[in-house]
């Protein structure tokens, strides 16, 4: 019998465990170490951001995001409902309502056509979220922040080493937030990164970070003791994190051209399936250039997904639904409300399943998935 494929498997790539053992001997484990510092340079010089922040989580990240924003009951953040829940709890913890758009049928991506008209005199923010690497439309999304004189927020989560207009996402935001978790393209286990982009939050972002008080200045001694400054949490990271995290970022650019020779080869592979009408994959715009981070199908209704969910696993094939949206979950319909019809996000969310992808699975193993699906469409259409 064929061994099992998991939908993803954690990696090492390089130097990871050596610098561990480094930050070990170096007799720092707590947060905002030699490792985090080489860290958060790496990102900001890739990003041009003015601050990289670690932290603990993708989701601190968005946390800490929404702290920047000084929410208030009542206020409204404007967001796709096909996304991680965090997405909004960052958001819904501070008070604020998340306001559920649509998304767009080919990138799965918010649908930048329908943000406007959910605006309100209470909305504060947008969050655009960049699903399996490709880009939402940030010109247009950016526009539409600076007219009406909201925060722009990228959820950055699947989209480190992404490009919109060759420009790398994480950059088009005020701010934007990453996560490391081990099923992202350059991994930690867990881990996150806030990128500040604009020169006034810069020093306030590091105060919440650092439970809302001025130790950064302290510790670079620029002043004697620190104290507590207004509200905040403990959103830094484990220099062990940053440790592994730092040999992912030496590999990162071998890292993601294998996973964009992954993603390809699925596409390669899979294409006739698509020309067949049996299913459909993300359209990327020609002006996006993807990471690899996930490869998706759709497929044409519900209960032929969960068929072929569960054909895959017969066959030894992990692969998973993707997401349950937000605007019809417990906490999304009592803390949220939606702000367009949400069609699109209910068909795709009830039909997209995603394939196994990740740094070390081989092409013949990448050959099997593909066989299986194709070989189960063949035998139901007959």
């Amino acid at each position: 019998m064929s061994s099992r494929i998991p939908f993803n498997k954690p990696f090492i790539a390089g130097k990871e465990l050596y610098h561990i053992a480094q930050a070990v001997l170096n007799g720092h484990l707590s947060g905002d170490g030699h490792y985090t510092h080489r860290c958060a340079q790496w990102l900001c010089g890739y990003h041009g951001s003015q601050r990289a922040l670690l932290t603990p989580s993708g989701t601190a990240a968005l946390e800490l995001a929404a702290l920047l924003l000084d929410l208030s009951p009542g206020d409204e953040v404007i967001m796709p409902s096909f996304t991680f829940v965090t997405t909004a709890s960052a958001f819904a913890l501070r008070g604020a309502t998340p306001v559920f758009v649509d998304i767009r049928e080919d990138t799965f991506n918010l649908d930048e056509r329908m943000v406007e008209a959910a605006i309100t005199p209470r909305t504060r923010a947008i969050v655009a979220v960049h699903y399996g690497g490709c880009a939402c439309e940030m010109t247009a999304l950016r526009e539409i922040a600076d007219r009406h004189g909201l925060t722009l927020i990228e959820d950055a989560a699947h989209a480190l080493g992404a490009h919109y207009q060759n420009r790398p996402l994480g950059s088009f935001g005020d701010l934007a937030c990453l996560s490391f978790h081990e099923t992202k393209n350059l991994i930690s286990g867990e881990g996150g990164a806030l990128l500040v982009n604009r020169a006034d939050w810069s020093e306030r972002a590091a105060i919440l970070r650092q439970k809302g008080t001025d130790r950064e200045r302290f510790l670079a001694g620029l002043i004697d003791k620190y104290t507590w400054i207004e509200l905040g949490s403990s959103y830094v990271a484990s220099e062990l994190v940053a440790a592994f995290l730092w040999g992912q970022f030496e590999q990162a650019e071998t890292i993601t051209v294998r996973r964009l020779q992954l993603w390809e080869n699925y596409r390669k592979l899979l294409s006739c399936g698509e020309e067949a009408g049996w299913y459909r994959l993300q359209h990327i715009p020609s002006h996006c250039r993807p990471n690899g981070h996930l490869f998706a199908l759709v497929a044409r209704f519900p209960e032929e997904r969960e068929a072929l969910l569960a054909y895959l696993k017969k066959n030894g094939i992990s692969a998973v639904f993707h997401y349950v949206p937000l605007h019809a979950s417990p906490a999304g319909r009592r803390l949220g409300r939606t702000g367009s019809r949400m069609d699109v996000t209910e068909r795709i969310s009830a039909c997209l399943l995603r394939l196994p992808l990740f740094y070390e699975l081989s092409t013949e193993d990448q050959k099997r998935v593909a066989d299986t699906i194709i070989a189960w469409y063949q035998h139901e259409r007959g």
